[in-house]
């Protein structure tokens, strides 16, 4: 799955580069922008428990689409952020956002093949963005360009936490 690995890659990446930008944002704090860019393909749990099934126990049709949405993100972010502290809310709803919007960029300048990306802005519109369509989401090398970009800011980030190289590092 090259798509879901590049998203929590690119995740990786932009909240790495936040933390060596805002002191304050400590590198612990980055993996809630991988869970941000992960969030929108929440959807994918069609693939464990069908539209069909919730459809019969609640009784009402349903789809698990509208999360990968802008309005399946907002709500997506807002829910996780009522499972923090009160006093980590607010940057945690920033760095989930983050990582929901890098998601919903990456999938239609680059992922989406077919000349027109889904319906970003759905329920408020059914309008398409015209996609930029350079990779299908099964292609390999976008996540090895994610993980090269990952790596040499963990190195980045490395040596600027211990430029001595003796391995006494200050992340946390």
């Amino acid at each position: 799955m090259p798509d879901v690995l590049t998203h929590v890659l690119v995740g990786y990446v932009i909240g790495m580069l936040l933390s060596l930008r805002y002191e304050r944002l400590r590198s612990a704090r980055v993996t809630l922008a991988m869970i941000g860019a992960l969030s929108p393909d929440f959807a994918k749990i069609d693939l464990f428990v069908p539209d069909g099934l919730v459809a019969a126990l609640l009784g009402v049709p349903f789809s698990w689409s509208p999360l990968h949405t802008l309005v399946g993100s907002v709500l997506v972010v807002g829910l996780c952020s009522l499972l923090l502290a009160p006093e980590y809310r607010t940057q945690a709803i920033a760095l989930f956002a983050i990582g929901a919007l890098s998601h919903h960029v990456l999938d239609v300048l680059l992922m989406t093949p077919t000349g027109e990306a889904y319906a970003v802005f759905w329920p408020l519109t059914e309008y398409r963005l015209p996609a930029g369509g350079l990779f299908l989401s099964s292609d390999r090398w976008p996540a090895a360009v994610a993980g090269l970009c990952a790596a040499l800011v963990w190195t980045i980030a490395r040596y600027r936490d211990d430029p001595t190289g003796t391995g006494a590092s200050k992340i946390e």
